[in-house]
């Protein structure tokens, strides 16, 4: 097995060789090389200790130290290097109370989670493979190092680190590994909301985003997100759906492209069907109310996990509007995008979209030809550069105050009239024709 260095990671690799010590590219970067995958970062492995590192190259970061880690600086790109080390006992289900340097690469790698992530390659000795690791990227497992308990006591973001991997690669998981999940997964209660979020996202970034169902399966979610078990348990008994609640969420995100907000929103944006199920006495079901409840359980899920606002502003905003009616005419469209919002209008169309193909065969083509429409209606719209909102407007507020109208709440009223009017006719955006409908709109005013 030959792996392709990058000529940084050999310079690196071999400068360390020439002071007498070991040296590897190590765990991710090996494994998305074996399989044909070009690696993020490139990280390496040494029996040097931190001082020693340090000692090797002109320039160094001291950005892990204490736990053996050094980044190396070539020509501004940082690589980082990190020691051979044996973890101490595990207190937290996170942090080892001492990290111990050592000598021995295979007492480095048996400290990692994943056999597919415990190989290391150096072009002098090769791939080094103590665990299995090939026949695991060779079966298309995802498999623990060792024993999965001790592993995931070590670090319980392990068990989400699983499904995750299994999510971006395509592969199933061991069934002891499995097991140590479903019996460890407790334990996710111990770890920081920011490193759940990390993990999450990178769930549903992946190219199977709806293996979050996995995550449900094996107990992970019940402590992470466990709104979502609501929903997996929540039965939609009407025409328009064929899904659990849970169910139909897997789906429309198998129907979102890979941007970081619409995938958050769909995984979301039915979260406040339990809390609003009724069934009616034909024994349909209904969720009247659930897109305001969901709105505002999904705001409190996102804080709880530390996302940003403007992460949680978008979010928040496709969940509110996913389930607007927009008749596909242009002034409909018009009105529509410019109370949802340029910024997001494109986004609602898309959450929609998958929202339908996620739901029954039940006036399905009905519900596409009608999106096709808006969209193409709001295509022409933005090439025509129609206006569809205040700062669209061939007008602006100091050509009021220019015009007589006295600064205060009166420009904003005015301004929203011309609105309303260009809504409905966008010829009538012209800065002659407002400046006129000003002067009328403000003797209407006088005379009242």
């Amino acid at each position: 097995m030959q792996i392709n260095l990058p000529g940084k990671v050999k310079q690196i690799i071999t400068e360390l060789e020439a002071a007498g010590y070991e040296a590897y590219a190590v765990g991710g970067c090996v494994r998305d090389s074996i399989l044909g995958k070009t690696p993020d970062d490139w990280d390496i492995t040494t029996s040097a200790s931190p001082m020693q590192t340090k000692a090797v190259f002109r320039r160094t970061i001291d950005t892990g130290i204490a736990h053996g880690t050094v980044t190396v600086m070539l020509d501004r790109e940082g690589f980082e290097v990190t020691t051979y080390r044996i973890d101490g006992e595990y207190e937290d289900s996170r942090h080892p109370k001492e990290v111990t340097f050592t000598a021995s690469l295979a007492e480095d790698l048996k400290r990692r989670d994943f056999t597919i992530n415990a190989m290391a390659y150096n072009d002098r000795d090769g791939l080094v493979d103590l665990f299995g690791g090939m026949d695991d990227l060779e079966k298309r497992t995802v498999r623990c190092v060792g024993n999965a308990r001790e592993r995931f006591t070590e670090d319980a973001l392990r068990m989400m680190r699983a499904v995750r991997f299994s999510a971006q690669l395509g592969f199933s998981i061991d069934t002891d590994t499995e097991h140590a999940i479903m019996e460890l997964a407790p334990n996710l209660k111990n770890i920081s909301s920011e490193r759940i979020r990390t993990e999450l996202v990178k769930l549903l970034m992946s190219p199977h985003p709806d293996e979050i169902r996995k995550a449900y399966d094996l107990g992970i979610t019940a402590i992470v997100l466990p709104e979502l078990d609501s929903a997996f348990e929540t039965p939609q008994n009407n025409p328009h759906h064929m899904y659990t609640v849970g169910e139909h969420l897997m789906h429309c995100l198998m129907h979102t492209r890979a941007d970081r907000c619409l995938r958050i929103a769909a995984l979301l944006h039915d979260i406040g069907k339990p809390a609003s199920k009724t069934t009616d006495t034909d024994g349909i079901d209904h969720f009247h109310g659930h897109v305001e409840i969901g709105e505002q359980m999904a705001g409190e899920i996102l804080r709880r996990l530390k996302f940003d606002n403007d992460t949680i502003t978008r979010v928040k905003t496709y969940i509110r509007h996913h389930d607007d009616q927009i008749d596909p005419n242009p002034r409909a469209v018009r009105r529509s995008a410019g109370r949802i919002g340029e910024d997001y209008f494109n986004g609602v169309l898309e959450l929609k979209r998958a929202d339908c193909l996620a739901q029954s065969m039940y006036m399905r083509e009905e519900k596409l030809d009608g999106l096709d429409r808006v969209e193409a209606l709001y295509q022409e719209i933005l090439e025509s550069r129609q206006c569809i909102s205040l700062k669209d407007l061939a007008i602006s507020g100091k050509d009021l105050i220019a015009a007589g109208v006295p600064q205060g709440r009166k420009i904003g009223e005015i301004l929203s009239k011309l609105l309303e009017e260009v809504l409905e006719e966008p010829a009538r955006n012209t800065h002659e024709n407002l400046l006129e409908r000003t002067k009328t709109l403000m003797s209407e005013n006088i005379k009242e």
